[in-house]
């Protein structure tokens, strides 16, 4: 499917030099953090062993082969990380196909940037097949593209899924705005140079330069990402 990307290095009236508009998913647009952790403890309890609940925040928003890596190393289940990562989609598959919530201000903020016509990406360390069950029900017409985890030989937090998101719009990473919800996501926005919302879903994130941090996706919109791009680095 083509998609139609309007002219970029347009600017506003307010002098904005936003091009683009970078989303990652679990616990950013949709409220799916709590569901990977349920998965991985029904899972684990399955196999005879107990995760414990300090270890969910190692585990939050990284790619699933590190997260289950650790998850197999903490609890010395006998299982290996290909079989774990096939159970572990199907859960989650079939937890989202029961209930898929939205994050609040989630389908708003999809909606204004559709009808301005600002080229938008979902960008997420889930598998494609997961993304594409998102995706259906998100409306893959908000996105002009998507990038999965297991299309990248890098995901998150290494800056790859990002430069190639922006390398798909044909727009600087400088000039895109990235929303994202864990400090591994916020690690490769910012490594791939781009400006970054952070909105703490499990765990917090702090401050820093160049970084932007609310506490929901309620207080993000188009005039608030523009804005993003009239302060330096």
């Amino acid at each position: 499917m083509t998609s139609t990307v309007p002219a970029l290095g347009t600017r506003t009236a307010e002098g904005s030099a936003l091009q683009a508009v970078l989303l990652d998913m679990d616990g950013t647009l949709v409220d799916t953090e709590g569901f990977w952790w349920d998965v991985e403890v029904e899972v684990f309890a399955a196999l005879g062993h107990t995760l414990d609940e300090t270890w969910r925040h190692v585990v939050v928003g990284g790619p699933m082969t590190r997260s289950a890596g650790f998850l197999i190393e903490a609890t010395g289940a006998d299982i290996g990380l290909d079989e774990l990562t096939v159970l572990l989609n199907e859960g989650f598959e079939s937890r989202i196909g029961r209930s898929l919530p939205l994050m609040p201000g989630a389908a708003r903020l999809l909606a204004e940037l559709s009808e301005q016509q600002i080229p938008t990406a979902l960008v997420s360390a889930s598998h494609r097949r997961i993304i594409d069950r998102v995706l259906s029900v998100l409306g893959p017409h908000h996105f002009a593209l998507s990038v999965a985890g297991d299309e990248v030989s890098r995901t998150k937090p290494f800056p790859d899924p990002y430069l190639l998101a922006a390398a798909g719009l044909g727009v600087e990473p400088a000039r895109c705005a990235v929303v994202e919800d864990t400090a591994t996501g916020v690690a490769a926005a910012e490594a791939a140079g781009c400006r970054v919302v952070a909105v703490p879903s499990v765990a917090p994130i702090g401050p820093a330069a160049g970084r932007t941090v609310v506490g929901s996706l309620e207080q993000v919109d188009l005039a608030f990402l523009r804005g993003l791009m009239t302060h330096t680095h």
